[in-house]
Order: C-alpha cells, then structure tokens, then sequence
C-alpha cells in the first residue's frame, strides 16, 4: 500500500470500532468515483462490479442537483407537506403491482425490514418469523436478529431457518416449500405461530440463488395458508438489478409487504416500506411512524432523480441484456477454474460458486483488486463470487470485465 493508505488505514483503527471491516487484505482508498470507475489518491483505477448502491453510477449529476435543489430550498420533514416527498411516493409506486397502493419511508434498509417485521407481528398477532439459513437483513436490534450471516447464529428465539436448495435439487421450488412448511410446523410447535416469511428475492447472502423462476412462489402460498404475510426483502434485489423491476415479480408472487434500500437514493440514505393500505392502515391505527430523516425533501428529489434516470436510460432493460455478457464471462471463468464451478445468476446480479473448486474465493478477489476489479463474496462458506456491479454498467465494461477475470483465473491452471 502507499504511505498515503497505510496512514489513512492506522488512522482510521485509532478512530473506528472494530466492529467495522474493510474490503480487500490491502485497502482500496477512494479519492474519486465516477460512472463504473473508482479512483484511489495514487490515479490507480478500479472497474466496479461490486456497488449496487450507486444502481445509476458513483456522481451522477442528477442526484447531486436534485439534492442540492432541495437542500437550498427547504429540507423539512414529512410531519409538514412537501411536493418532493408525495411525488416520490406516487412515481415510485407507480412501478408496483396495484394492491401494494401506500408505503412508509425509512432512512435504511435494515430500518425498512425492522419496521416490516413490527407491522407483521403486530397485523398478524403472532411472533413467528421465517428466514433462510444465512440471511441478512440488516443492522437494527431486530433486523439483526434475523440476519443469521452477521454471526453464525441460528437459534434466536422466535426465528425458523430454510435452508436453501442446491442448484441440483429435482424440483427446487417444490422443496424449497416443503422445508417452509417444516418451518411453520417448527414455530406451531413453539406456541409462537407465523408472522412472516422475510426473504431476499435474489438470496443474496446465501449465494445469490436466483433460478428456478418461481423458486420462491410456494413457500408464499405456504406462509399465507398459515396465517403469515410474506415480506420481500428487495434491497439489494429491486430498482432494476434482476433485469426485472423487482425480484419478486421473476417469483410469481405478489408480497404483502416489500422493503427498500441501498440503491433507492443512489447513496443518499433513504429507504422504504411499501405495502397494502389494510395492513399498514391497522399498524398506523395503533402505531405513530415518524422519523426525522427519512421522507426528507433532499432525500426524496434524491429518489426521485434515481427512478427517472432508470425510466429515461431504460437500465432494467439494459441489466437484463448486459447481464447474459457478465454471466458469459464468468462461465468462461468457470471453465479455466479447477473444480466443478457453477455460474448463477440474473440481470446484473450474478455469482460464481467455487464450493468445489480449490480456488479460494477471497483470493480470487483479492487477485482481480490487485488487477483493478472490485468483486465481493458471499454464501455461507463464502465461496461464490458476487458481481454486481451499477447497472449503467455496458458492453465495454463487460469486455475489460472479462479480459482481466480470465487473466486472473488462468493462472490457477
């Protein structure tokens, strides 16, 4: 690393919790971010296929006037009117299926999914909470207690755990609502009954298991004839990233409750919980909602600026095609690999899986920082590469993509 990084980097342990973490054995430092490329204080340049929170790309000049507009004007918040924050709410909704009609907004993810499981306990009157086997759902007290990735944990009181079904599963969907129905028989048994299935539509955390289409559809049906509401998780999964709108909608299914995220503001924080009038209607009889932040003038124009350029750039469209281009690279990948290795994915969210390869996963992503990549992990052994990169992401980008990844996995042959 530079002198400039190393300090940085002891500064920053002198300063921040240890809780924190950081990607890469040797840090990337930021000191510009634009389009798909990120710039570190010595020039060096990283190709970004990791940030979905930047969805339309790092500095977009459209979010920072929309927020520069507002924060000039008047940055209230939503306990006095604002055209910004009702217009945000009608656009958004807008891209959703017509019975999910009113929302709430939040500053986070992990606040969204927090407040979806309140409401479901609260409508439903039971305590039961159904989430795959390395879920994450965000940081709040009790969206951690449900995010089973963040510790290792599966035994929170309350919380029932599905494990996901292997690619090679005869009928995937099929087994991934018997294990459901195992779940609500679990929580029955514990007096505690189901309030929700809450589940991330990409399974993002468990290895970005995108495929069969419809994977997820039985164990809805499932969790409804029991009682519970289903509660899809679409913060790393909405705004575009499956080539579809929202993930759900590659399921079949139309939840009772969907929670937004990360991408919604392109990095201002803003989030939400759009849902069906009757259910929030009975928590808001019972319940005030109210936060500071969240709903902010600022942060909605934010929001706004962000459904706009996809709309106007087609980028849901662009994911879907762009993402059959990431998936041929990492196939070829796969093949230079030792090792069974498989390739999952859907638009411009995408997984190399090396559970049966001797290749560390880790040390793939370290090797394609050091050759100007950013990638992640993820999975429960952390072996499946995730691509997922902001979706103005093209065909040139998928052809430096490309270039380097294979140059990286051709010298573990």
């Amino acid at each position: 690393m530079s002198e400039y990084t190393t300090t940085l980097a002891r500064r920053r342990t002198h300063v921040l919790a240890s809780s924190y973490r950081t990607f890469y054995r040797r840090p990337v430092d930021i000191a510009a971010a634009h389009g798909v490329w990120l710039t570190d204080h010595d020039g060096h340049t990283y190709l970004d296929c990791y940030n979905n929170v930047p969805v339309i790309g790092h500095s977009h000049p459209r979010i920072a006037e929309a927020v520069d507009r507002e924060l000039g004007r008047a940055n209230t918040h939503t306990r006095y009117l604002s055209e910004p924050t009702v217009a945000c709410a009608e656009q958004l909704l807008a891209h959703l299926p017509d019975t999910l009609d009113t929302m709430v907004f939040t500053n986070s993810g992990s606040e969204a999914n927090d407040l979806a499981l309140q409401v479901a306990r609260f409508v439903t009157g039971r305590r039961g909470i159904i989430v795959t086997t390395n879920a994450y759902h965000g940081t709040t007290y009790l969206a951690q207690s449900v995010s089973p990735s963040l510790s290792g944990r599966r035994d929170t009181p309350g919380v029932a755990y599905v494990g996901v079904p292997g690619q090679d599963a005869a009928d995937p969907a099929a087994e991934f609502a018997d294990r459901t129905r195992a779940a609500v028989a679990e929580l029955n048994a514990a007096g505690l009954d189901v309030a929700a299935l809450l589940v991330d539509t990409t399974l993002t955390s468990d290895g970005i298991v995108t495929d069969p289409a419809g994977l997820l559809g039985g164990a809805a049906e499932v969790v409804r004839a029991a009682g519970g509401l289903v509660i899809a998780d679409e913060v790393q999964a909405g705004f575009g990233r499956t080539g579809t709108w929202w993930g759900f909608t590659r399921h079949g299914m139309t939840p009772d409750l969907v929670t937004l995220g990360k991408p919604m503001g392109n990095g201002v924080p803003v989030a939400a919980l759009v849902g069906r009038t009757d259910i929030l209607d009975r928590y808001g009889a019972r319940f005030r909602y109210f936060n500071t932040f969240a709903g902010s003038p600022a942060a909605a124009a934010a929001a706004s600026a962000v459904l706009s350029v996809i709309e106007e750039d087609g980028l849901v469209e662009a994911a879907a095609a762009t993402g059959i281009l990431v998936r041929d690279a990492l196939q070829a990948a796969a093949d230079l690999l030792p090792g069974d290795n498989r390739v999952r994915g859907a638009g411009m969210m995408n997984g190399l899986d090396l559970a049966a390869s001797p290749v560390d996963a880790a040390d793939l992503a370290e090797d394609l920082r050091d050759h100007g990549v950013l990638v992640g992990t993820t999975g429960a052994d952390g072996q499946t590469v995730k691509v997922r990169p902001p979706l103005v992401f093209g065909e040139p980008e998928v052809a430096v993509f490309r270039d380097r990844l294979l140059d990286v996995a051709g010298a573990y042959r």
